[in-house]
């Protein structure tokens, strides 16, 4: 089970600067291409052993300058909905706010756990200015300045002592588990009836791990697997308004829990923006992935139709564009079939083991026709490989220099590793280990 922790708060407070101090300098997953640059809004973070997700919610509100109590609003209700932590955010300069006020009301009433972080505290006296926010009726407040970090030890100690569980080492389930992620309305539940669909005595509902999401027992054909579908969990009311932001959070927790996504685009609409941001996700949890290309009966064709648009995805999505794209109807079940074929197959490759015989024979090979570059005058000798006991397929190489390894030449290893062994639609992990 993976915990998020959601950062609310009105906009300018440093909602910003603590979610990239909580998440270093670890790419945040959403980023916008087209338009504005948006906030980082979802990243991962590590404190004592516990993994967690971070949400800065301010990143998803348009146009902040004119934001307005009912955007603030929502981003509380939201973080309610889905987080198991909430970090309230207030500004020591300012003082309470009306704003500051509405948003602890919602809070209170919440039953959450909820924990009140006075920021831009850094000298003596601002520490005294600060416990006029106890008034706010949220029990203890934190002190900290998220710009030079203090405090903020003090705070991930409690943020972690909040979690519901200890830390888990994550566990290779028995039953793979395949979810189904996209936009709204791109297909998902027409997708998984389909899957699902008829022999209805072989489908046997387990009780939901994901809160809300349906999690399907299918066994047949020889395939085994739970089915989680992501669709049909928008609450209504809130659909219209913050679909984006309800979109994604929704898929990082069933991402979060599954062994492969299949990511579904909408054929009439081509991909966007928002499917490019949900792959970059599926990429950074590590997870097996194959692409659907649902509604394809609705298309006009011609004789390129599927080259032009299997190209327009692999551009979108690269470096990362080993995966396979399959062409469907959730409606006329064109290619279901080939959809569970190629997810389990996904699955296989991304649990297989390379014997390190091998692995040094082929790579060294590749290595020896294409050295690494000097830097500095300075020769990278890579003597050794090996693939780490991880679940997910990651390998070290060995060499005098690792500092000195630049990601053009991790592309090309990956790329050779891509070439020799089958990992079409898994995320492969490149370390540079000193020797």
């Amino acid at each position: 089970m993976n915990n998020i922790v959601a950062i609310v708060g009105r906009p300018n407070v440093g909602k910003s600067t603590l979610f990239n101090r909580l998440t270093e300098s670890r790419d945040a997953i959403i980023h916008e291409t087209s338009g504005v640059t948006r906030d980082r809004n979802y990243g991962k973070a590590n404190w004592n052993g516990y993994d967690f997700s971070v949400i800065d919610t301010g990143g998803y509100v348009v146009n902040s300058e004119d934001i307005f109590e009912e955007e603030i609003r929502k981003q509380a209700m939201l973080a309610i909905d889905e987080a198991e932590v909430i970090i309230f955010m207030v500004d020591v300069l300012s003082g309470i706010t009306d704003l500051d006020d509405s948003v602890a009301q919602i809070l209170r009433k919440s039953k959450k756990k909820v924990l009140l972080v006075v920021n831009k505290v850094d000298n003596n006296e601002r520490v005294y200015d600060a416990s006029v926010f106890y008034g706010l009726g949220l029990g203890e407040i934190y002190t900290i300045s998220s710009v030079s970090g203090s405090g903020t030890g003090d705070l991930l100690d409690k943020v972690v002592e909040l979690f519901p569980n200890e830390p888990v080492e994550e566990v290779e389930s028995e039953i793979p588990k395949i979810t189904i992620v996209g936009r709204p309305n791109v297909g998902k539940s027409s997708l998984a009836n389909s899957l699902i669909g008829e022999d209805r005595n072989i489908v046997t509902p387990i009780s939901g791990t994901t809160r809300d999401s349906i999690n399907t027992y299918y066994n047949k054909y020889g395939h085994e697997f739970i089915l989680i579908d992501t669709a049909g969990l928008r609450k209504k009311g809130k659909v219209s308004e913050n679909v984006e932001f309800y979109s994604v959070m929704r898929s990082i927790r069933a991402i979060e829990n599954s062994d492969v996504c299949l990511l579904l685009l909408d054929a009439t609409r081509g991909i966007e923006t928002q499917d490019v941001n949900i792959f970059h996700l599926i990429e950074k949890n590590k997870k097996g992935v194959v692409v659907l290309v649902n509604k394809w009966d609705l298309v006009e064709k011609d004789t390129h139709s599927t080259k032009k648009f299997t190209e327009a995805i692999k551009e979108r999505i690269a470096p990362f564009n080993d995966v396979p794209i399959i062409f469907t109807s959730a409606t006329t079940k064109q290619r279901i079939f080939q959809v569970l074929e190629e997810a389990m197959k996904v699955y296989k490759s991304r649990q297989q083991r390379i014997q390190t015989s091998k692995l040094n024979e082929l790579m060294l090979e590749a290595i020896e026709a294409y050295p690494p570059p000097s830097t500095k005058g300075k020769f990278v000798k890579i003597k050794y490989v090996s693939q780490l006991p991880t679940i997910t397929p990651s390998f070290a190489f060995y060499c005098n220099l690792p500092q000195y390894v630049k990601d053009p030449y991790k592309r090309y290893l990956e790329n050779r590793l891509r070439e020799n062994f089958d990992f079409t639609g898994v995320p492969i992990q490149i370390y540079m280990r000193k020797k």
